[in-house]
């Protein structure tokens, strides 16, 4: 069976309606990126943090997963299937549950339903509905953060995401422009002859030696559920 790693940004998820942090309007608009998304703003300004998270938590509640997570699911019914992503939301494991699907996804950045230890890492916790209390701890006595990676910080995760795109028979980027790093540079990690597709509307300069590439220029709800048709030739 072949093995197709999906590799998703903001913009699968913007199908959904969650805002990102490059649109003009919506809930970033408010708010600086230097303000709620790095280790400096959760030491100096924690309550702007926690309820910044609060606030994408409660939207994220209000989403559903759209035909750009479906369609993937869709894939396991003839491919090996794992997806990296570089979302914090939760719709990918949404839509395999509502599918009844065993699907492996891999969050390069975080989850945003899990809090975690302010002094370890790997202290992770899911949060029950959507709001983080202030003051509130850890088992370990420390208080609790937004499982997040913040800006400036290291991405644990990048060395298991590199070994899952190595196995990539089928490498599928959609939903990012490949502009932030280092999860950008994963392309890197694919094999000689893997076939990639694209699915974004933007231009995209993906360098890359030999592999063949193909690029459909549609959102992620629209050109998704189009490659998947093709892949399963339907």
């Amino acid at each position: 069976m072949k093995k197709i790693v999906v590799f998703t940004g903001a913009g699968v998820s913007a199908d959904s309606g969650i805002a990102t942090f490059r649109d003009s309007d919506g809930l970033w608009a408010n708010y600086k990126i230097e303000d709620v998304c790095t280790p400096h703003a959760l030491l100096h300004n924690r309550d702007t943090v926690v309820e910044f998270y609060n606030i994408r938590r409660k939207e994220l509640l209000s989403k559903e997963p759209n035909a750009g997570h479906k369609a993937i699911i869709a894939l396991l019914q003839e491919y090996d299937v794992e997806v990296v992503t570089q979302n914090i939301d939760d719709l990918h494991e949404r839509a395999a549950l509502e599918a009844c699907a065993d699907m492996k996804v891999t969050h390069l950045h975080g989850e945003l339903r899990m809090l975690r230890s302010s002094i370890n890492p790997s202290a992770i916790l899911p949060i029950d509905g959507w709001e983080q209390k202030l003051d509130e701890k850890h088992s370990d006595g420390s208080l609790l953060r937004p499982f997040v990676v913040f800006f400036g910080e290291d991405v644990p995760m990048f060395e298991s995401c590199i070994k899952i795109v190595s196995t990539a028979d089928i490498f599928i980027v959609v939903g990012t422009s490949l502009a932030v790093y280092p999860a950008a540079s994963l392309v890197n990690y694919v094999k000689k002859d893997a076939q990639i597709y694209i699915v974004d509307p933007g231009d995209i300069d993906i360098k890359v030696s030999s592999n063949s590439v193909t690029h459909i220029q549609r959102r992620s709800a629209e050109g998704l559920p189009i490659l998947v048709d093709e892949l399963l030739g339907r």
